[in-house]
């Protein structure tokens, strides 16, 4: 089995999620479920590594496998970084490449599927002040599409977590230099995409409450574990990130994201098994922390993401959004609209 870290840089440990298989995947088949729902996907990556090529003719061709899929939001990924100058303003060449796909997408030319349509690059916050002028570079090399950043702050001490994810410096939501860089958000009308493990939430918790109008999506459902010591009692620690999810859900600035559940990092099998899942098993997999989201949240502020082509590794992207629509399959139309494409559109200003 091959597995990639999800971070192409020279020293990344990791083996955070494990690689996609077309034969594999097709195996199963299924009927798209409620297949006129109009879907913003908000959370892919698109990236061109070796094994792994995910750009827009590989994008196009899972939004374009039966669901409905309108729009996508593309999520900073150590993509296409410039190769030269300051090291602060590389990431610029990242937003710059996914602009570029997202005009061609946007040209009509390969379908009606709006890729890239809003972007979240990244910027080093720790910069504190010296963050603005590269902020201010990449909106402009956003061409209107850009709204915001993603800096991961996950960290955890458990060496099975940084055996497949590389990890952050502690408490690094409480450094005075990244709240400086993160204070220059709210004024650029810029968002905060934050992905963690799951014990950090009363971080960002602190962090929310000090910059009470800069909007912020949680990733991932909040970065549930499940390997590890985490694996010892999963009952316990179901309930521990179940209590962080409701306490963060109070903070009125914080959205999340629906998804991120087909990595590793969860400690399901699904890639190692003769034949991928079904639909139904990853709803029932699934749901638990998928409805305390929602419960905690609001369909208002849960959003669905796909995590392609991370995700990609466990299912294939029909399963995923069956899966995704038999959970909300409970909730009203105006609901299930709400989490599928309008809390995406209403936060990512579509």
């Amino acid at each position: 089995m091959a597995f990639s870290t999800g971070d192409d840089s020279p020293n990344a440990p990791a083996r955070i999620y494990s690689l996609a298989r077309e034969d594999w995947l097709a195996l199963h088949k299924e009927e798209v479920i409620d297949p006129g729902r109009a879907i913003i996907d908000a959370h892919m990556h698109l990236w061109d590594r070796p094994g792994e090529r995910f750009l827009l003719d590989e994008a196009l061709a899972e939004t374009g496998s039966g669901h409905n899929v309108i729009a996508s939001v593309f999520v900073e990924c150590h993509a296409m970084y410039r190769s030269n100058g300051p090291e602060a303003f590389r990431p610029i060449g990242e937003v710059e490449f996914a602009n570029g796909i997202a005009a061609q997408a946007a040209s009509g030319r390969y379908g009606a599927t709006r890729l890239n349509a809003a972007i979240v690059g990244h910027a080093d916050l720790t910069l504190g002040d010296d963050v603005r002028p590269v902020l201010e570079a990449q909106i402009s090399a956003g061409g209107g599409r850009f709204r915001g950043i993603r800096h991961s702050t996950a960290h955890d001490a458990d060496p099975a977590i940084s055996a497949i994810y590389p990890m952050k410096s502690a408490n690094l939501m409480a450094d005075a230099k990244f709240r400086c860089g993160f204070a220059h958000l709210e004024p650029l009308g810029l968002t905060f995409d934050s992905w963690l493990f799951y014990p950090q939430i009363e971080e960002l918790v602190d962090l929310a409450k000090a910059f009470p109008h800069t909007r912020i999506v949680l990733n991932h459902c909040g970065g549930p574990i499940g390997v590890g010591n985490y694996a010892i009692n999963p009952d316990s620690v179901f309930e521990d990130w179940r209590s962080r999810i409701r306490h963060l859900a109070e903070v009125p600035n914080v959205h999340m994201k629906l998804g991120g559940l087909a990595i590793r990092l969860l400690g399901h099998d699904f890639e190692s098994r003769p034949t991928p899942p079904s639909s139904n098993e990853l709803a029932e997999t699934w749901r638990p922390i998928i409805e305390t989201c929602i419960e905690a949240f609001g369909p208002k502020r849960c959003m669905f993401e796909s995590n392609f082509p991370p995700d990609k590794g466990q299912c294939s992207y029909r399963m995923l959004f069956n899966a995704f629509k038999r959970i909300a399959a409970q909730y009203s139309d105006t609901e299930q609209d709400a989490m599928f494409s309008q809390s995406a559109a209403n936060f990512y200003s579509l």
